[in-house]
């Protein structure tokens, strides 16, 4: 089983994956987690320079593509052995956010991120992706109270996260392997949610 986690900066989603990999493993599910970009060597290496604050002129194409570079690796290095192997696999983030970040946010024409996205996947869709919604001046205030320096890719305005947030529900309005989460509730009433349907999911297989 492939879940994906899904949302805009400081939604929550690193705390909801942790919490759901604790929760599999106390099942006795067998699960590895991943985040994007990264998850080898060579995804590492590209998640540095995406995230550099000093790289200044990078152009919006050059990011997607350096995104997809990273997961191409990262599917076919890690995500797909695992799945193989009968792991359940957790990502923080998959081609959903390049669809709504370098798509619906940085305009990148869709059906150009579609056909990318799709190969550098290898065609590989999630069985199950969990969105947490937060409305776009939580990110903002999340930001400021954690006292943290915005990196490179959180250093855009807010015209740009309402961009990315309607491109995310407009994606799982067309995907039933949307779910869409209210990330302003508890951290606990999240995570209670997020298990019942991935263990309803598990109970089927």
């Amino acid at each position: 089983m492939f879940i994906t986690f899904e949302g805009l900066d400081y939604s929550g989603k690193s705390t909801q994956v942790k919490m759901l990999a604790d929760a599999l493993t106390h099942a006795h599910y067998h699960n590895l987690v991943l985040r994007e970009p990264g998850g080898t060597e060579i995804g590492e290496k590209i998640r540095a320079i995406l995230l550099d604050k000093k790289i200044a002129g990078m152009s919006n194409v050059t990011e997607f593509f350096l995104f997809s570079a990273s997961r191409s690796q990262l599917v076919e290095e890690v995500i797909k052995p695992a799945i193989e192997g009968g792991l359940v696999v957790i990502c923080d983030r998959f081609y959903d956010s390049s669809t709504a970040y370098q798509g619906w946010g940085k305009k990148i024409p869709l059906e150009t991120i579609r056909v990318i996205n799709h190969s550098a996947s290898s065609g590989l869709v999630p069985d199950l992706t969990f969105f947490l919604d937060i409305p776009v001046n939580e990110v903002e205030r999340r930001m400021r109270r954690s006292r943290s320096s915005k990196d490179r890719m959180e250093s855009n305005g807010l015209a740009f996260y309402e961009r990315v947030r309607e491109g995310y529900l407009s994606m799982a309005k067309a995907e039933s392997r949307f779910q869409v989460i209210d990330g302003m509730r508890s951290i606990e009433a999240l995570q209670e949610e997020i298990w019942t349907k991935v263990s309803a999911i598990l109970a089927k297989e």
